[in-house]
């Protein structure tokens, strides 16, 4: 089925957009939980700016990691709105800028991570400014691109609610994932509004990821879906 869209076909677009849903997420949990979050220590300024000094090419991958999920999260939203097109122009319109606009949020707060770099220079701003003021500041633009990224999470949630809507309404027989993406939206408002107003509430939190894990899992499982599916026609 051909969307007419500058003859890009509708199984073309579900492939682009599962491949980019797939690198995206690898490259997440490595920008994530392999690179920057293993150099945070919560609450401590001291051993979060002794662990990225010590571990600078693993920050920086962290950087680059974020940056491959920028440009796979464009693409998706690209590949997602053709590929969802025939089942409502306007809400797959809707659906893909939810996505352009999380992309544009977690790309400001990429800057924050950018701004640690030039304060690693220990015979720089640590002698201008001292050290300790130089890790609370490290600690400070790390945990700035934390509560950024949590808003944008806020507003891709809105993205996942109107995929699942669209999955469902859809013709193809993806009606678990369409439930699951909307258990997902649920899960991403609930965790990433208490982060951003209750940051105290930990437990809860982490009972809530727990929760939420295999509905937030769907996408990447719609993603292999898109790559692999032959239900669509050039």
């Amino acid at each position: 089925m051909n969307t007419g869209n500058q003859g890009i076909t509708q199984r073309k677009a579900a492939r682009i957009a599962g491949i980019a849903i797939i690198v995206m997420t690898i490259a997440a949990v490595g920008a994530n939980d392999l690179t920057i979050n293993k150099l945070v220590v919560e609450g401590n300024a001291a051993e979060t700016m002794k662990n990225i000094s010590s571990s600078v090419m693993l920050f920086r991958l962290g950087i680059f990691s974020w940056f491959i999920v920028l440009v796979c999260d464009l693409l998706a939203a690209w590949g997602l709105y053709i590929f969802l097109k025939p089942v409502n122009k306007d809400l797959s319109l809707l659906m893909a800028w939810f996505r352009i606009i999380y992309v544009a949020i977690l790309g400001a707060s990429m800057l924050n991570l950018l701004y640690v770099l030039p304060l690693l220079d220990e015979t720089g701003y640590s002698s201008a400014f001292g050290t300790g003021q130089v890790q609370d500041q490290v600690l400070s633009y790390v945990n700035a691109f934390f509560d950024a990224w949590s808003l944008g999470l806020v507003v891709f949630g809105l993205h996942i609610l109107f995929l699942g809507y669209l999955l469902l309404k859809s013709r193809f027989r993806v009606a678990i994932l369409g439930i699951l993406l909307l258990i997902a939206f649920a899960g991403y408002t609930l965790i990433n509004v208490t982060k951003l107003l209750f940051p105290q509430s930990e437990s809860f939190i982490n009972v809530m990821n727990w929760i939420f894990l295999l509905p937030m899992l769907s996408e990447p499982v719609l993603g292999i879906w898109l790559l692999f599916t032959r239900l669509l026609k050039e």
